[in-house]
């Protein structure tokens, strides 16, 4: 039987799966937060939810999951300026903030 990428079921990943797979292992709070939310939809444990329950836990998941992004986006695009403005000025330093 073949799935609708024209692989055998479970046997293969297609280029965009691999590619997908590849990035979530990069970044593994993102990897968790998509796992959350996918836990929601298969939760069988535990006292069945009414759906504004779910909702709310899907919310809540999608606030984390927009947070995540935002700082890992962040994290890079600093790292990017950061870059640029070494090439164009090499006795530029990065400074650290003190914790």
């Amino acid at each position: 039987m073949k799935n609708k990428n024209g692989n055998e079921c479970g046997s293969e990943f297609s280029p965009s799966e691999v590619q997908l797979i590849e990035q979530l292992r990069e970044q593994p709070e993102m990897m968790e937060r998509l796992r959350s939310i996918l836990d929601l939809t298969r939760t069988a444990a535990g006292p069945l939810k009414t759906a504004d329950e779910v909702e709310e836990l899907l919310i809540q998941e999608l606030r984390r999951l927009g947070n995540t992004t935002l700082c890992q986006w962040a994290a890079h695009a600093e790292a990017r300026v950061s870059d640029e403005l070494k090439g164009e000025d090499p006795t530029i330093r990065s400074r650290k903030k003190k914790h």
